[in-house]
């Protein structure tokens, strides 16, 4: 989880040193892929009994809230890539 969590900001931090746009693109949908691992192992760490309940519902909205902005920041930029 931890790798998975490190991995997102570290995805765009590196995308934002690329030279081109859809290299950009191209780490902001890694950045998404590791947010959406993410994502599952809460709900894998709740439903194996290794976190308090409380903890995942605080955690997975935030995870959802990340996914929702993220996701249109990649939707942003493929609409710019593409015109």
């Amino acid at each position: 989880m931890r790798r998975s969590a490190v991995s997102v900001p570290s995805n765009i931090v590196e995308g934002c040193a690329r030279e081109s746009q859809a290299e950009y693109l191209r780490f902001l949908e890694r950045a998404f892929g590791s947010l959406k691992e993410l994502h599952y192992q809460y709900g894998l760490s709740r439903r194996l009994g290794y976190t308090d309940e409380s903890n995942v519902l605080e955690y997975d909205s935030k995870t959802i809230e990340a996914q929702k902005v993220l996701g249109a920041l990649i939707r942003s930029m493929r609409k710019t890539k593409s015109l």
